[in-house]
């Protein structure tokens, strides 16, 4: 029984280890995605101005309101154009990442 044990929580730590590389490109990805938002919204979501910080944003509020500025439904000067470059992957990713973020 330990000897399975053994060999599984092997085998397991050696699948983590081969996504690993892929993991850290998906998230490199992200800070790509996010680096975007860095001009109004400040680096890592953390405003310095008077636009709203996105770090430690809500995941599913982040969804709604990118989805209400696509569609129009959200009145904007400039996210209603951005968002629309997005997919709805790409959003959510962005949602988690800033999520993630601390506050200041």
């Amino acid at each position: 029984m330990r000897k399975h044990l053994v060999l599984a929580t092997a085998a397991g730590l050696a699948l983590i280890a081969a996504q690993a590389p892929a993991l850290a490109q998906d998230m490199n990805k992200i800070r790509y995605l996010a680096a975007n938002c860095a001009n109004c919204h400040g680096t890592d979501g953390r405003s310095v101005g008077v636009m709203e910080s996105l770090a430690g944003y809500d995941k599913e509020k982040f969804v709604t309101n990118m989805k209400e500025f696509r569609s129009g439904d959200k009145p904007a000067t400039i996210m209603h154009q951005l968002v629309k470059g997005y997919s709805d992957q790409q959003i959510a990713d962005l949602a988690a990442y800033f999520s993630a973020q601390k506050k200041k």
